[in-house]
């Protein structure tokens, strides 16, 4: 037996994790201990004595304003579109924009037991969502004659996997120094009833990923926040690896941050249904926050402004900036990003080492959500985008109302579609197309490669020459 370890337990009253120690071989004892020693036990006990002490949502959802916010339409925006994208693209241009994706996630829902950046997401390429990013970044960098680094984090189930595809398909073009793979931390499931952290095998705990929250404390494990300080990466730009849609590095979204002098701006769509599964970014004496769409009263969700408009109409679409040196600060405060809990169903070895599979929930998992920088972050500011040109996030299977690949693909043909016509093209109905980043990153570089007057008539992949 480790003297130690047993010792460390049992201060913490946790010794039952190496009951099934002497059954270990040397290999899965090494495992066992390495993850029991990464445990902060003090963290764990205090989570778990407040672990009802989940605030007062119905307080706040009574308090919560429409956030501060550049519309779509420019209404009472403080600052054009046309400035803000000239503010964007002259911090691009200097080099000061860095990208971070999280991409923890496999694609089990979607019946592909893979990362979920490796689905074959292009309607015509059949392309990756890894590569589809990875090409709007190096489109981006072309444009404005930059290297823009990408940070990638994955968790524990997807990290070995997708640094071997990256490394299969030599980054898909990006240099190595310019892309940065960590793995984000995880946390225990323990026992609701008496808050023992639970094996998921004699010889393993019971750990998951602790939310894209922990992207932060990630970031700073793995060094890759020092790197780009180094680099002179002033703003990150923050997204989710689902959505094939987003405008990475979008020079007018950094544009209405930095003009603001944000530490932190969000992006959101405006919700057409008041029940929408969606968190709600909100204004709260003064603060922007999220309430989830779980936490919000159905009376506040349903609450009309004057001119009958939602007044919790802003839907988070977890697309973000983030100042640097914000994130920097963030890291030292303990408080920063605090834990939330859900009740799950976790199957566990019980002490007799028979594996449990429970009908109801048992445990209590912990996780952190980055959005929970809002409240602290100075000067935060919301902007409204259009979903049809920046959101159609790959959630759900075959069969779904929305959000699946079929109809993730559809908004691509059809955003391409737009942008072709709008450029003089003429696209035969029924006809599929795809543009690939490298071609054209927007409808204002389509316009520059196409001809008024171009029929396609056949599906169609526009590529970047090789």
């Amino acid at each position: 037996m480790n003297e130690k370890l047993l010792k460390y337990c049992t201060a913490a009253g946790q010794q039952h994790l190496l009951t099934f120690w002497d059954q270990l071989d040397a290999s899965d004892q090494t495992v066992l201990a390495e993850q029991i020693e990464r445990l902060d036990f003090d963290l764990i006990a205090r989570l778990y004595a407040h672990r009802d002490d989940q605030g007062n949502i119905r307080e706040l959802a009574d308090k919560a304003v429409s956030p501060p916010a550049f519309r779509l339409d420019g209404h009472g925006n403080r600052h054009s579109a046309d400035e803000a994208r000239r503010r964007g693209e002259e911090a691009l241009a200097a080099g000061q924009v860095g990208v971070v994706v999280v991409a923890g996630g496999q694609g089990t829902r979607l019946g592909f037991e893979h990362p979920k950046g490796m689905f074959p997401i292009g309607p015509v390429s059949e392309r990756t969502l890894f590569q589809i990013h990875v090409e709007r970044i190096l489109a981006a960098s072309r444009r404005y004659g930059v290297r823009i680094p990408f940070m990638l984090m994955t968790s524990p189930a997807t990290h070995d996997e997708t640094v071997a595809f990256f490394a299969e398909n030599k980054n898909f073009g990006l240099a190595d120094d310019d892309l940065v793979i960590f793995c984000q931390g995880t946390m225990p499931a323990v026992d609701m009833e008496t808050g023992r952290v639970l094996l998921a095998e004699p010889g393993r705990l019971a750990l998951s990923p602790d939310g894209h929250g922990g992207t932060l404390a990630a970031l700073d494990r793995s060094g890759a926040l020092a790197k780009i300080q180094e680099r002179g990466i002033r703003h990150l730009f923050y997204f989710q690896v689902d959505n094939p849609l987003v405008a990475i590095g979008d020079p007018e979204f950094l544009g209405y941050h930095l003009l603001s002098e944000a530490a932190m701006s969000t992006q959101v769509v405006a919700k057409q249904d008041p029940m929408e599964r969606v968190g709600n970014v909100v204004e709260v004496d003064g603060r922007l926050m999220v309430i989830e769409y779980s936490d919000l009263p159905d009376d506040v969700a349903q609450r009309r402004a004057a001119d009958g408009s939602l007044d919790v109409w802003a839907g988070s679409i977890a697309v973000h900036v983030f100042d640097v040196d914000f994130l920097a600060r963030s890291v030292d405060q303990a408080d920063a990003l605090p834990f939330h809990i859900a009740r799950k169903k976790v199957a566990y070895v019980d002490a007799n080492g028979q594996l449990v599979t429970p009908d109801e929930p048992n445990a209590i998992k912990f996780e952190r959500f980055i959005f929970d920088l809002m409240p602290s972050a100075r000067n935060a500011i919301v902007v409204e985008i259009d979903p049809a040109e920046a959101f159609a996030p790959l959630k759900n299977a075959p069969g779904a109302e929305r959000d699946t690949p079929e109809w993730v693909q559809q908004q691509m043909v059809a955003q391409h579609r737009r942008w072709l016509e709008a450029a003089g093209a003429e696209v035969a109905d029924s006809v599929a197309v795809e543009i690939s980043p490298l071609w054209a990153l927007d409808r204002e570089q389509v316009a520059e490669k196409i001809e008024a007057g171009t029929r396609i008539e056949r599906t169609t992949f526009f590529e970047a020459e090789s």
